[in-house]
């Protein structure tokens, strides 16, 4: 039986994570890889989430710890992928497709959403949650993407003006807003996910979650464009707040002022934030 160990597949991050184990799905599911995959990995002990979605993909890959990965098969290494140039060139679906052997535009659209996790958690726990809630995540993997509290106390206030539901955020208390502690699962945050009637976010592994569990979601996006992470989600809905100054598709925050140019680009229109009702009023026709 043929083998194929990937080295670092799929880093160190949820959203990456969920991409690339897409990415992984797409190859068995069209061919590209067929046989025994092994997945050599760091685990990230900051990150109990990543190795519990691990373990959630164990039908399409065993996961081993790096250097005990088998070399004596075929071998795709993707370590250090985040400072491949291709990375931040083509949609991350397209990154992984690419690096894994197939050719994007030949994988069919419904293999470049998040299609391999729901089937595999069908017994989601109940949450203490009030039923039709919107889902708020204003905090992302790295602190160049976080919401800031003047813009997350206004998205509150106007979702709960417009009267969309009862409004949980996993973000700091914010008035009108039932705080949601971190998950401590991936089961958990799966099924805060889809008991959402909508997700708002400015985290991408929210975005792609959302996706999985086909709840509508509105993306709010500032070191990459749309087409970079959410172009193939038919129920988001997502907009660019582009910082200027920083590189495009920047993963890594150098200083101060990144942070600095970070936070003004969430006031492009002064302290109205007139954006974001436009984004509102566009989202409500989804």
């Amino acid at each position: 039986m043929s083998l194929t160990t990937i080295l670092n597949g799929f880093g160190i991050s949820l959203g990456d994570s969920l991409i690339g184990l897409q990415a992984l799905h797409a190859a068995r599911m069209t061919g590209a890889i067929e046989g025994s995959v092994v997945l050599g990995r760091t685990e990230p002990p900051a990150k109990p989430l990543v190795p519990q979605l691990y373990r959630q993909a164990a039908g399409l890959a065993e996961t081993l710890p790096m250097a005990d990965a088998p070399r004596d098969g075929r071998v795709i290494d993707i370590r250090d992928f985040a400072f491949d140039p291709l990375f931040a060139e083509l949609a991350m679906i397209d990154f992984f497709l690419v690096r894994l052997g197939l050719q994007p535009e030949a994988v069919p659209d419904e293999l470049k959403r998040i299609s391999w996790l729901a089937p595999r958690l069908r017994d989601l726990p109940a949450l203490p949650l009030p039923r039709g809630y919107v889902l708020v995540c204003p905090e992302a993997s790295i602190r160049l993407r976080d919401m800031p509290a003047a813009v997350h106390e206004a998205l509150v206030e106007r979702l709960s003006r417009r009267g969309w539901g009862p409004i949980v955020t996993q973000g700091p208390p914010v008035p009108g807003a039932r705080t949601m502690p971190l998950c401590d699962t991936i089961e958990a945050l799966c099924a805060l996910v889809a008991g959402a009637r909508c997700v708002v976010s400015t985290d991408t592994a929210m975005v792609h979650l959302a996706d999985a569990f086909s709840v509508p979601c509105l993306a709010i996006l500032t070191t990459h464009r749309p087409a970079m992470r959410v172009r193939d989600y038919p129920l988001c809905r997502a907009i660019r707040l582009p910082i200027p100054g920083l590189p495009e598709s920047i993963e890594f925050v150098r200083g101060d002022e990144d942070l600095a140019a970070a936070h003004a680009a969430w006031f492009p229109d002064g302290p109205d934030l007139l954006w974001l009702d436009r984004a509102l009023d566009q989202f409500e026709l989804v």
